[in-house]
């Protein structure tokens, strides 16, 4: 859907997200509760067909009982289910033990992308998920450039501390 000068009007078509780098809000699709948003996703577990969370909100309620899964992806899983406050609908699950394969979102908030609508935020528009990619980018070449520019900082921090040993540093810099 699309917001049009006070009205809400179905959006036919939505553009794949080559990158995760919109901002928006995740939905549950049948009573419209904020589930989420950009900042918790973490990406995209494709042979689940769900998003990858790290956080959610409140209107996300962990199951207390624990399933264990007997086939396909969730073979050999316990697993809670997570529902919506609002409607109570199914949206997703988070997995407390698993084999080695799923092992990296163990403790994530698993939310399917078919129960799921996202409202993106410089469009004003409500899409799918499904109709959405959250792939992100490796995490190395943001941490290699993270790391040069801490190394750039210790070595500013180092030549500091050796000019106030060396007392070079003027005393009108320490005021």
């Amino acid at each position: 859907m699309e917001f049009d000068e006070s009205l809400m009007i179905q959006r036919t078509h939505a553009a794949k997200m080559a990158e995760h780098k919109q901002r928006m809000t995740l939905h549950c699709q049948q009573c419209h509760a904020v589930l989420g948003d950009s900042f918790g996703i973490c990406g995209e577990l494709k042979c689940m067909d769900s998003i990858v969370c790290i956080r959610v909100t409140n209107d996300v309620v962990i199951s207390d009982a624990m399933e264990s899964g007997d086939k396909g992806e969730m073979a050999s899983c316990i697993y809670s289910s997570l529902n919506c406050r609002g409607c109570r609908s199914d949206v997703g699950n988070v997995i407390h033990a698993a084999p080695w394969r799923l092992a990296t979102v163990r403790s994530m908030f698993l939310l399917y992308k078919a129960n799921i609508s996202c409202y993106i935020l410089n469009r004003s528009s409500m899409v799918t998920a499904s109709s959405l990619t959250f792939d992100l980018k490796p995490l190395g070449e943001s941490m290699n450039k993270v790391r040069q520019q801490f190394e750039a900082q210790l070595d500013q921090m180092s030549d500091m501390k050796s000019r106030l040993a060396d007392g070079s540093v003027s005393s009108e810099f320490l005021k």
